[in-house]
């Protein structure tokens, strides 16, 4: 009705609510609006902790997340990071992007740590090394379209951009699932396979 999309309404409740330079407020935040107000597509928090832990166990230095959205997912990973990490995240969508890009600097991260890159996965994965300076991702987290999945993950494998022992972490694989991408990460004898219980977002 207001004209203003969802995604920047639920921004401007962070500039009105949110504690700028604190991360886990600003989690707390889009939760709060997300339970009380609209529902956003962001991992939410049960699921939340379950990158968490697995950030904690694997302490990378190199992380590369596939669908930034809002940018949820972007400052849980980044609150995550061990010192001297850095993350890069892709977002296809310019809107999406542009209130992400606000979200990540509300939240206190800076471009040396945190490095937005628009375009469509497919198009930037190829140029991650030469344009990006990233020479392999250590941790993978992909929430972007589902379809995508096994597409953008046999991408990274092509171009070298996983490092010996890397952890890739792919939500909602079940519902609305990604068939395919399992059943290649299940069969093609390159990867141990875990599956994670949760519920949907909030």
């Amino acid at each position: 009705l207001t004209g203003v999309p969802r995604e920047q309404r639920a921004f401007q409740y962070l500039l009105a609510h949110a504690i700028p330079g604190d991360p886990r407020h600003v989690l707390q935040t889009f939760d709060q609006w997300c339970y009380r107000r609209e529902h956003l597509s962001s991992v939410g928090p049960v699921k939340g902790r379950i990158v968490e832990r697995l950030l904690y166990e694997r302490a990378p230095r190199r992380v590369l997340e596939l669908g930034t959205y809002c940018g949820y997912a972007t400052v849980l990973l980044a609150q995550g990071l061990p010192p001297g990490a850095r993350l890069y995240t892709v977002e296809v969508d310019p809107r999406h992007a542009a209130v992400a890009e606000k979200v990540i600097r509300l939240a206190g991260f800076a471009e040396e740590t945190v490095e937005l890159i628009v375009g469509p996965s497919e198009e930037v994965i190829p140029r991650l090394r030469e344009r990006h300076g990233l020479p392999e991702a250590d941790f993978v987290f992909m929430d972007h379209g589902k379809r995508c999945y096994l597409r953008d993950l046999q991408l990274l494998e092509s171009h070298r951009l996983l490092a010996p022992g890397a952890t890739v972490l792919a939500d909602n694989v079940l519902f609305p699932g990604a068939p395919r991408f399992l059943q290649y990460a299940k069969t093609c004898g390159k990867y141990r396979c875990k599956v994670h219980r949760a519920s949907l977002e909030y």
